[in-house]
């Protein structure tokens, strides 16, 4: 056995040995890590606003995600103003009311709502020209469409029964030929809120008789019962949007809604006598030109009057994104090939949707029986509105 002071001794050799090891490591762990250079030095060291004004800058400034499709420049808007947006805006405040403008967040409600006004344009002629989408039942959808921004649950609150009064009400203040009613999904409802619909529908008419009324519904969960009684409530255009290619319909919309039974809602409007029937096709999904031709022929076959084609826009990042953005002589070709499949009305552009005010205006013509007059061609000033 070692006495104290050998026991001593060993240790203090043992740590003789072992201590060149020590001071290594020491060296290893304390060599400086290569560092990324700040946010605030990279600006520093980047181009000045000097280099930018005599365009000399010397490099290319990326922001964002450089990896996804750039906005081109035909997609961007204006900042919505103007008198009659500020009434619009005021009265469906004041009543409680939804739009799908604003819950879908289209990029055309400053042209829609303020009537695409003018230099030299009264309010009066502002407002007869505005359009509003009025989305009924709530803001909360019980569907998870990939493409839509609208706020989504299982169990939405309950339907508002002051609404259809509400509806009618503020549609009579605006002096609109035109309106155009939606609705988020309501599949917890037995009906799927058909009668809450065809009531509204109905107070309009009595309200306002001369106001024609579109009605941009959802499919009812396939129940063809539902789709008669909106039908035949008093509308004037019964509109079903089919979204997409059929190829493309499961990745799309939620898996409640498929191609066929949008189909089967649209001959069903047409069977209860609705005399134009509408949908809307999404074009930048990923979907190609036979699959496009395809759905063309299944509309005509089902009897389907107007077809309306707008680019997709990705309104969040928790949304698909965008395959491509498509090039408006592509959507100029679309409405070529649709007229001549013998569509009674076709409206096709970037910023198109379904409730494209320059197609209202037309419909309008045919529906009181104005048939000698032309459509007016899309325009830049003429945007689109829509309900998606």
């Amino acid at each position: 056995m070692l006495s104290a002071p050998n026991i001593s001794s060993s240790l203090a050799q043992l740590l003789r040995q072992r201590s060149p090891r020590i001071a290594i490591r020491s060296l290893a762990t304390t060599s400086p890590a290569p560092t990324k250079p700040s946010f605030a030095s990279t600006l520093d060291n980047g181009p000045s606003l000097d280099d930018f004004i005599t365009g000399n800058a010397s490099e290319r400034v990326v922001l964002g995600n450089a990896k996804t499709p750039r906005l081109p420049s035909h997609l961007k808007t204006t900042i919505p103003s103007g008198g009659s947006y500020a009434k619009i805006r005021k009265d469906l405040r004041g009543l409680n009311l939804h739009t799908v403008c604003e819950e879908a967040r289209c990029p055309n409600i400053g042209d829609c709502w303020g009537g695409g006004a003018k230099e030299g344009v009264s309010d009066a002629e502002s407002k007869r020209m505005a359009t509003a989408t009025i989305m009924l039942m709530g803001d909360t959808c019980t569907r998870g469409c990939r493409f839509c921004s609208v706020k989504t649950s299982r169990a939405p609150p309950p339907l508002d029964p002051n609404e259809p009064e509400n509806t009618a009400e503020a549609i009579s203040r605006w002096g609109l030929g035109y309106i155009v009613l939606t609705s988020v999904d309501r599949d917890d409802l037995i009906d799927g809120g058909a009668h809450h619909f065809a009531s509204t529908i109905q107070k309009i008419k009595q309200k306002a008789p001369h106001i024609l009324v579109e009605a941009l519904t959802g499919d009812f969960a396939g129940n063809m019962e539902h789709v008669s009684l909106v039908a035949k409530s008093g509308l004037d255009v019964y509109a079903h949007n089919i979204e997409t290619v059929e190829a493309l319909t499961p990745f799309v919309r939620d898996r409640r809604a498929t191609f066929r039974q949008s189909l089967k809602v649209l001959q069903q409007a047409k069977k209860e006598g609705v005399r134009i029937t509408k949908t809307s096709i999404m074009l930048g999904v990923g979907e190609n030109e036979e699959q496009v031709l395809a759905a063309l022929k299944e509309l005509r076959q089902t009897d389907v009057d107007v077809v309306t084609f707008g680019q997709y826009m990705r309104p969040t990042k928790r949304h698909m994104k965008v395959d491509r953005y498509v090039d408006p002589a592509e959507f100029d070709r679309w409405k070529k090939v649709a007229e001549d499949m013998g569509f009674l009305y076709v409206a096709s552009g970037p910023l198109v949707r379904s409730s494209y005010k320059a197609g209202e205006y037309f419909i309008e013509n045919v529906l009181r029986g104005k048939t000698g007059q032309s459509p007016t061609p899309p325009t830049r000033g003429s945007s689109p509105s829509l309900a998606l």
